[in-house]
């Protein structure tokens, strides 16, 4: 059986994901790299709600470092970018990258992330992006698995609601404000 590193953007993302794997059989690990998020406090909220439904599915959690200030320099110049614009695809690309490297260093032959579960963010730019980030590193593959799809998106409407989990009204960067 594979290793699965799942990046996750946050619980409401990552909800009917986790679900999905644990009861099929599969034991991911996240990965909570999201350096874009700001101001820290938000990042810390949205890492506390993905702790605590990691907690109840007895999934481990690993948090990269938070480094807003590297992050930022992705978003140089495209600031002014739309949502779903070129700075959306650098910054997938970073933190992807970041995940990508982790998995290899630690066993993980299997990447995918909860960006794909998102109706807000381009599929073709976060599948991009993941496939990007496993080729700069080997011997880990991107699944890029729509995770909106085989109703997935509404158990995950569900969840939100069931678990009463803070759910956020904007990507987390301060330009998507």
């Amino acid at each position: 059986m594979s290793k699965i590193l799942l990046h996750a953007c946050c619980a409401p993302c990552s909800s009917a994901i986790v679900e999905y794997m644990v009861q099929n059989g599969m034991q991911p690990t996240i990965f909570y790299s999201n350096s874009n998020i700001f101001p820290r406090e938000e990042y810390d909220h949205r890492l506390n709600e993905c702790l605590r439904y990691a907690k109840k599915w007895g999934v481990e959690i690993v948090e990269d470092e938070y480094d807003h200030a590297a992050w930022g320099q992705c978003a140089v110049g495209l600031e002014k970018e739309p949502e779903r614009g070129g700075r959306c695809l650098q910054c997938f690309k970073f933190r992807l990258l970041r995940a990508a490297r982790y998995a290899a260093d630690n066993g993980f032959d299997v990447l995918t992330t909860t960006l794909a579960s998102s109706r807000w963010k381009n599929l073709e730019q976060v599948n991009a992006a993941g496939k990007w980030a496993c080729e700069q590193v080997e011997g880990v593959t991107w699944w890029d698995r729509n995770w909106r799809k085989g109703g997935l998106q509404e158990r995950r409407n569900q969840i939100i609601k069931e678990e009463n989990f803070y759910n956020q009204l904007y990507c987390g960067c301060e330009f998507s404000q």
